[in-house]
């Protein structure tokens, strides 16, 4: 019979559960709330300082990344934070307190690192918008139709629903994990989950292109949204219903010029030269 090696072998199957002391339990909950209550702020406080335009509004790479990290440990936090804990229950009876909250912690920067690459995606696409509408303010209509088409269309497609599935179900998924073996074992999770949340979660960002990047309100909606789509038991039915919303914006996107805030040209590239 094949014996899992990991940090659960000795111990009853995970399928089981592994149950975590009420104090130790509360530690990682309160663990995963304060670095997404941190991030909250920190989203918040820039965003209100720097409004809402087209492209990367002037920040440089590295400033770009970190806010870009921060907005998307505020954004993600709450709703990977069952995959957290229920990994945190699968070494809790070969780790210590202490230990075990080391060990989320990395668990959530494999996790962010993955969302961080793909910051480097997002800063390339906006800086590009940016100069586009620049250039010429008429073309922000056709990229947010194009933002809105396309997250509509990821929202009703195959990969949507298998991404969704492995984030809602993710058992099976952590019974593989068990088998990882040290060094950055946790890591290691985090890299491949974040990976999942990646492809279920990529095409929300895009629309961030056209209601803009610092725009608090839709970064607070599309929240609300991973969230009910990974942990309501409707939740596909819900990404379905949003790849309709989002095609019908597609389609209002060049009638409606309050749909594309973020596309909007600012005083500064409406000013002669």
């Amino acid at each position: 019979m094949h014996t899992v090696q990991g940090p659960i072998a000795n111990d009853r199957p995970l399928r089981q559960g592994v149950l975590l002391p009420a104090r130790d339990l509360a530690v990682a909950w309160s663990l995963i709330v304060l670095i997404a209550a941190l991030a909250w702020v920190l989203t918040v406080g820039q965003a209100l300082d720097m409004g809402i335009g087209p492209g990367t509004m002037g920040m440089a790479l590295p400033a770009f990344l970190l806010l870009w990290v921060a907005m998307m440990a505020a954004m993600m936090l709450p709703s990977v934070a069952p995959v957290a804990v229920t990994w945190a229950k699968g070494i809790a009876r070969q780790s210590s307190g202490s230990t075990r909250a080391l060990r989320t912690t990395e668990f959530l920067a494999g996790y962010l690192l993955v969302w961080a690459a793909f910051g480097l995606l997002a800063y390339g696409g906006l800086a590009l918008t940016g100069r586009a509408v620049e250039r010429d303010p008429q073309v922000g209509t056709w990229i947010a139709v194009a933002a809105f088409a396309l997250a509509g269309l990821y929202q009703l497609g195959p990969l949507k629903n298998i991404c969704l599935r492995h984030c809602r179900s993710p058992m099976a998924q952590l019974m593989r994990y068990a088998a990882y073996r040290p060094p950055a074992r946790d890591l290691r999770v985090g890299l491949h989950h974040g990976g999942y949340c990646l492809g279920c979660c990529w095409a929300l960002m895009v629309v961030l292109i056209p209601l803009g990047a610092m725009n608090i309100a839709a970064m607070a909606g599309l929240a609300v949204l991973i969230f009910l789509e990974k942990l309501w038991y409707r939740g596909p039915q819900l990404a379905r219903v949003m790849g309709v919303v989002f095609l019908a914006l597609a389609v209002l996107a060049p009638f409606q010029d309050w749909l594309l805030p973020g596309l909007q040209p600012s005083d500064d590239m409406m000013a002669p030269t």
